[in-house]
């Protein structure tokens, strides 16, 4: 007997998944049968995924919302669609594209009709993420050059850091202290001292 399933996937936890949801309910898909993964779709390595194929045997039916619910790499898009479709012998319904459901057209002309569907569409998704990518790279590129710095604060030294180090040094206080003394981790410590080094060669 063959059942159906249903595969919903959003980029992260604070994502919505209730559009998705909302479309298997209205096709009647118990919800023992909907299997969820939150995180990106860069890569078919997801728990819910895994366990869903496993799940899945020659004569199933497979719902997903659309194309990119599935991934976002255009030739793994592609390479899953075969193992499911061939491989395991399931059926494959997009809900949001008719055109890609391999219960109907099951001649050659229908196969061909899916196959180029999903070649387009799993290019389209792939190269808007490649989209997202450069623009994101190109306002990060505008932001540093006017100035903005990313990432976290830089730590200052505090006012008698040379004072802190010469005393170190010296061995009249251990590094710990020295440290805590800084405000500084290890690393961070290590590397203002060569800074202070080097801005202040001459001097020290």
């Amino acid at each position: 007997m063959s059942n159906e399933y249903g595969y919903i996937r959003v980029s992260s936890i604070d994502q919505n998944e209730d559009r998705q949801i909302m479309a298997m309910q209205e096709v009647n898909l118990p919800k023992k049968n909907i299997y969820i993964d939150k995180q990106s779709g860069k890569d078919f390595n997801r728990p819910q995924y895994k366990k869903l194929v496993k799940k899945l045997k020659k004569g199933d039916l497979l719902y997903i919302l659309s194309i990119d619910r599935l991934g976002r790499n255009y030739e793994d898009v592609q390479k899953q669609w075969r193992i499911l479709t061939k491989d395991i012998g399931i059926d494959i319904c997009v809900i949001d594209m008719p055109l890609l459901d391999t219960r109907n057209g099951k001649d050659l002309m229908g196969t061909f009709i899916a196959d180029l569907v999903l070649q387009i569409l799993s290019f389209v998704a792939q190269s808007e993420r490649e989209n997202i990518k450069k623009r994101q790279a190109e306002g990060i590129a505008a932001a540093k050059a006017k100035g903005v710095k990313f990432g976290r604060p830089e730590t200052p030294i505090p006012p008698d850091f040379g004072k802190i180090v010469k005393a170190w040094e010296q061995k009249r206080i251990p590094f710990a202290e020295a440290l805590k003394r800084s405000n500084l981790s290890e690393a961070t410590f290590y590397r203002k001292l060569r800074e202070y080094r080097i801005q202040n060669r001459g001097k020290w």
